[in-house]
């Protein structure tokens, strides 16, 4: 939830967060009211009854106005950290500006107390068939988009329906197995899905963005376009000025202000978000007031750059809070389409020559862990030698898949913290040479007779100071490493065309695993332009953990599952891993307060926060 306004929407920047599940106990399709739920849930019931008030962690009583500026921290679809372009965020064109998903509700809405779960927005309730493969949504007739026309089932019909036809390959990849979404009058939606189905995808349904078929009908869904769309959220789009900031204006007159999802959220009367290349210049806003709350991932930032007039004077606050929340992953991701990366044993040599140990002591001030797992800082992390019951899914692939998967699971070398550790290179030269590559004077040569030489693409140089000592340590083994920085929007069409060597990427973390990490890691995902499989990663029995994943009944299975994921993934040697933070810095002029108690999966900032009109008077800042 930390930088987001809302917390309906189930598809994540890096697609990995949605969640899904089955609602045990109803029967029929008929909507008959002892048939019907207030919402869904993965494993079991829901923890809410259908009258709770408001969610646990808000304060109903929080009160509405002042604004908020940020800095966009966290993408998904088409937005760039850079820029944006178009106001269109779930199709391929463009590059999509943040904070869009405030205009839009969704079907339901979840929760920060627990993963997996949806409460009703726009649909008041819904039956389920016995097969759980229909799902009959009856929608609120109070629901208004911001024009005052109704929201209908025709409408998230349409939603559903153009985002498996024409959305960005990530939705396009997550609705493969939607059979039909029809309406059934004003109120009822009918949503039908194919057997195949995985776990997640009823959920994922009732967590997409519902838009006006009506206002798309004499618009083109794919095309970029500055013009602000009609949505039915809490915000609408304000004043703009393409590439540099968008405002969004809270709705007076919200038709689900009061809902029990909604109570004590959506406080400020505008939300600003500013766009900056460089994070120095970012920063240096922020100290101005500019941005007035900072969600801080550079560590020398936070152990040095917080030393100004504002915050010794009381001004700006700065807090450090644990991380309760599975962190994702963070890496230097490997094109392996291309045939230098091809033998995972070089690109296990290349991981070698990255001498964390150096860089955390050096360059992030001690800060930061070291990444060894897809699942960092949660139960679907695989330690040790795999258990009887993981076995028993790995087994099936023995000889087809590296037989580390079977042992313990690949660790990254720790350095002497010499910044060129003799041994760990000695050790690439030695893997380099094993797998074909030969040295020629001082050029490594891949097997095919060609210069080893690899490019760093990316559009910010913020990771300079941490890549520029690996390319080191690359060009002592004889490998010709490089940086290319370009601009965003070219950034962006190289990403979508798998036009690079190696780039670095975050994805976020989901608290339970779902078959939508196969937007990541899946082979149909691999071949599909736009895709988040950067990697290129073609797997059979990769795909089939993730199917494995999206069947499981219980908690227990889907951890099992995604823990032999893990150990695949790592075997695969596809990324050289980064670093993980265990907290979350924030830092924020102290014009805000915040209810007494947090969600139990994030620190909920800033969207449950409010304005402090007193707060603000005394810093200044009315």
């Amino acid at each position: 939830m930390a930088m987001r306004i809302t917390r309906r929407r189930l598809l994540e920047a890096a697609g990995t967060a949605a969640v899904a599940g089955t609602l045990p106990g109803l029967s029929g399709t008929a909507l008959a009211q002892d048939a019907e739920s207030h919402g869904l849930s993965t494993f079991g019931e829901l923890a809410l009854p259908p009258d709770f008030p408001h969610f646990a962690y808000v304060n109903p009583k929080a009160p509405k106005g002042g604004m908020l500026t940020v800095q966009i921290k966290r993408g998904g679809g088409n937005q760039s950290f850079d820029t944006f372009n178009t106001l269109n965020t779930y199709v391929l064109q463009g590059d999509g500006a943040a904070g869009m998903d405030a205009c839009f509700d969704s079907l339901m809405a979840s929760s920060g107390d627990e993963p997996g779960s949806l409460y009703g927005l726009l649909a008041k309730s819904v039956a389920v068939s016995p097969d759980k493969l229909t799902y009959r949504f009856r929608l609120r007739p109070e629901a208004k988009f911001h024009d005052g026309s109704r929201v209908t089932a025709r409408d998230a019909a349409f939603s559903m329906n153009i985002l498996k036809a024409k959305g960005h390959p990530s939705y396009r990849l997550l609705l493969n197995e939607l059979v039909s979404s029809e309406a059934e009058g004003d109120d009822i939606l009918v949503v039908k899905l194919s057997p195949k189905r995985g776990r997640d995808l009823h959920l994922v349904v009732a967590g997409l963005p519902v838009f006006s078929e009506k206002y798309w009908s004499t618009r083109d869904f794919t095309a970029s376009t500055l013009e602000p769309p009609l949505g039915s959220g809490a915000y609408k789009v304000g004043r703009l000025e393409q590439g540099r900031f968008i405002e969004f204006e809270r709705v007076p007159d919200y038709w689900a202000k009061d809902l029990p999802v909604n109570v004590g959220t959506n406080n400020f009367d505008r939300v600003r978000w500013e766009y900056f290349r460089d994070r120095q210049v970012a920063f240096e806003a922020f100290k101005a007031g500019a941005i007035t709350f900072q969600e801080e991932f550079t560590s020398r930032i936070w152990a040095t750059g917080y030393d100004f007039p504002a915050l010794h004077e009381g001004k700006v606050k700065k807090e450090a809070l644990p991380k309760t929340e599975p962190v994702g992953s963070q890496g230097w991701i490997y094109n392996i389409r291309r045939e230098k990366f091809a033998d995972p044993r070089i690109r296990e040599a290349l991981g070698l020559a990255f001498d964390f140990e150096w860089t955390r002591k050096t360059i992030m001030f001690g800060s930061f862990e070291r990444m060894t797992s897809y699942f960092e800082n949660s139960d679907s992390k695989a330690s040790g030698k795999p258990s009887a019951e993981e076995i028993a899914l790995l087994e099936p692939w023995r000889g087809k898949v590296p037989d580390e998967v079977f042992g313990e699971p690949f660790l990254p070398p720790v350095s002497d913290g010499s910044g060129s550790d003799r041994a760990l290179l000695r050790k690439a030269d030695e893997m380099l040479r094993a797998a074909g590559c030969k040295r020629d004077g001082n050029v490594m040569k891949l097997p095919n007779g060609q210069p080893f030489e690899i490019e760093f693409l990316d559009s910010n140089p913020a990771l300079q100071p941490h890549t520029q000592p690996f390319q080191a340590n690359l060009k002592r083994l004889g490998i010709n490493a490089t940086s290319r920085l370009v601009d965003p929007a070219q950034y962006q069409r190289r990403l979508d065309q798998f036009d690079f060597d190696i780039i670095s990427m975050a994805l976020s973390g989901g608290s339970i695993p779902s078959d939508t990490l196969s937007i990541v890691y899946g082979s149909e995902a691999a071949k599909t332009r736009g895709s988040r499989n950067v990697a290129g990663i073609a797997s059979p029995a990769i795909d089939a953990m993730i199917e494995t994943i999206g069947q499981a009944k219980t908690y227990a299975e889907c951890v099992v599952a995604a823990k032999c994921l893990d150990r695949l993934l790592r075997a695969g040697r596809y990324w050289i891993p980064m670093w993980w933070n265990d907290e979350e810095w924030l830092a924020y002029w102290d014009m805000y307060d915040r209810p007494a108690t947090k969600p139990k999966y994030s620190s909920g900032a800033p969207g449950i926060w409010w304005y402090d009109a007193e707060k603000a008077k005394r810093i200044g800042k009315a």
